[in-house]
């Protein structure tokens, strides 16, 4: 049998990768079959939400062998999931405005501009890390990543977006914005809590990987949970 298929029962971030990944494809076959019970464009909402968590069974399935395998942190497969899922939960965003009022496309530039540089300030970070140990570059790239989230906090809190939920939102709308920013500022800061607990003080990737994959487990099944309550709510 491939070793790189063997799970030692005392391998717990192993285990934490297999877990999402079925959570992750239970997930994506759920959105899925719901989207017969939403109209409108909510139906493209859940789309998103299932290409989301299906983009991310696929590459929990690779991290889950690099991991067991090897023993070492799957930093490029993480980063090319999330360049491809953070800027589509992001797209929500627009979409759940888009339904109800016309938005103007330079906020979702904004909103996209600031998720790409906030991942790949990340993943230089991480990069750097790994291979030189530049400390240096870790932590410039972790202040530019963080300055990118907190952009993209006060446009959904107080900026443009804000604005538009708040005075032309439905029901279904408003309660979906208002959960979606509470995933992206309670949910989406586990992820920088596990970049300074993976690598300060010499770093422990074990503790990184099992913070990133409780990350990704709430951030990207509560997020289409919540456009899924959306929709079926709107729809009834």
């Amino acid at each position: 049998m491939d070793k790189m298929l063997l799970l030692n029962p005392a391998d717990y971030v192993g285990v934490s990768f297999w877990i999402i990944s079925a959570a992750m494809v239970a997930a994506t076959f759920f959105f899925w079959v719901e989207r017969d019970r939403a109209v409108g464009k909510w139906k493209t909402s859940l789309t998103v939400a299932a290409m989301v968590t299906g983009i991310a069974a696929i590459h929990y399935f690779y991290m889950r062998e690099v991991w067991v395998g090897t023993g070492e942190s799957p930093i490029v497969f993480r980063y090319v999931d999330w360049l491809l899922t953070v800027p589509l939960q992001i797209i929500e965003f627009y979409l759940i405005l888009a339904a109800i009022a016309v938005v103007s496309s330079s906020l979702f530039w904004r909103l996209l501009i600031a998720s790409v540089v906030m991942l790949v300030a990340g993943y230089l970070g991480e990069v750097s890390a790994m291979g030189s140990g530049e400390s240096n570059t870790l932590w410039l790239c972790f202040v530019i990543g963080l300055a990118a989230w907190f952009y993209i906090i006060y446009e959904v809190f107080s900026g443009e977006a804000s604005k538009i939920n708040a005075s032309q939102g439905t029901a279904a709308s408003q309660t979906a914005f208002g959960a979606l920013r509470m995933i992206v500022t309670v949910g989406w800061a586990i992820y920088p809590l596990g970049y300074l607990w993976g690598y300060a003080g010499g770093g422990d990737a074990a503790a990184l990987n099992i913070i990133y994959n409780l990350a990704d487990f709430v951030n990207k099944i509560a997020f289409g949970v919540v456009i899924w309550a959306a929709a079926t709510s709107s729809s009834e």
